[in-house]
């Protein structure tokens, strides 16, 4: 005669859930004080200002002084996108800070800026991709919100790509700039931030990249800075064009079409670019069109912060406008999605 024992009941998980609905509550951004003109660049590449203006739309760009660090412009953005958003930093659960120029492989910057801030114990960690950062950042924010593991996030883009600029490649110097942008995440009544469409293309790796590993910059005989190389010509075209299918995608998704934006905000990369997605796309005349780059330069995570923050101050797009980032940058990485201005 046998006997059966009871089943064992596993314990089940109990799944987070967050709020319903998010949305950027609030916008900062850091412009560094050093005014770089196109004749300053020209003292260093064979090169004009009107060549530069034609083939950028770029006037002049900022880069850094030696006090305005990662962390310095960081903080400083944050500050103020907190302020806006009526949050203080205590209430912050998580910072991510999106960059490439954090010249530390570990430990990440987003942490000194958690605790200068006082976001301490907040979770924060840095993430690498490249231009289309504060992008992700915005997507991985809103998700954490909705299934319950953060409630306020703070989302960072800063550059500091003056450091690794070559100022003498005629192809790159007179593209990069730095800046710091911030957003803060949270839950909101109603929906505020769309489905993101998101990728990259590692096929095309090698079109925007940093020069050499530093493991070889450390065995070569002459150490110096590995700085960035781009292949212009290719990047620009997959831009133009693949760009504005992901764009037209991230729209799809949200649940609206050209005709119902107010604002285009594209990453700030080349004005011949932004141009050419906007015929793409057939934006309405009306909307309004972020051309941050023409005096503030391409600083990579922090352009749509800075270019968002920009039309809001100059009063050219206003709180409840509803705008589109796309962005895209080295790996070939890309993000794009719908949002709500704060």
């Amino acid at each position: 005669m046998t006997t059966s024992t009871p089943e064992t009941v596993r314990p089940g998980i109990t799944a987070g859930r967050g709020a319903e609905h998010t949305a950027i509550l609030g916008i900062g951004g850091y412009r560094p004080s050093r005014v770089v003109t196109n004749a300053e660049i020209c003292e260093y590449i064979d090169s004009s200002d009107e060549w530069i203006r034609t083939r950028s739309g770029i006037i002049e760009r900022r880069w850094a002084l030696p006090h305005e660090t990662v962390q310095m412009m960081s903080v400083a953005a944050a500050r103020k996108a907190l302020m806006r958003a009526g949050i203080e930093a205590a209430q912050v659960d998580c910072v991510i800070v999106a960059t490439v120029s954090h010249l530390m492989q570990t430990p990440a910057v987003a942490p000194l800026i958690s605790d200068e801030l006082g976001a301490t114990p907040a979770a924060a960690f840095d993430i690498s991709a490249a231009c289309a950062g504060f992008c992700f950042g915005v997507s991985m924010a809103s998700d954490m919100i909705r299934c319950g593991s953060a409630k306020h996030v703070l989302v960072i883009g800063v550059e500091r790509l003056s450091d690794i600029t070559d100022v003498t490649d005629r192809g790159t110097a007179f593209i990069f700039a730095d800046g710091a942008g911030a957003a803060v995440v949270g839950p909101s009544p109603t929906e505020g931030i769309g489905p993101v469409v998101w990728g990259a293309d590692g096929s095309r790796y090698d079109l925007i990249r940093q020069k050499q590993p530093w493991k070889d910059v450390l065995e070569s005989a002459e150490p110096s800075m590995p700085h960035l190389r781009m292949d212009g010509n290719p990047v620009f075209r997959w831009a133009s064009f693949e760009m504005a299918k992901v764009a037209a995608e991230a729209l799809d998704k949200a649940g609206v079409s050209p005709d119902d934006l107010d604002v285009f905000l594209p990453h700030q990369a080349n004005m011949r670019i932004i141009d050419a997605m906007a015929r793409t796309l057939r934006l309405p005349e009306r909307v309004v069109i972020a051309r941050d780059i023409a005096y503030q330069g391409n600083t990579s995570a922090a352009s749509i912060p800075l270019a968002t923050e920009a039309l809001l101050e100059a009063g050219q797009a206003k709180s409840g406008d509803l705008a589109l980032f796309v962005a895209f940058g080295a790996g070939l990485a890309y993000a794009a999605q719908v949002v709500r201005l704060p």
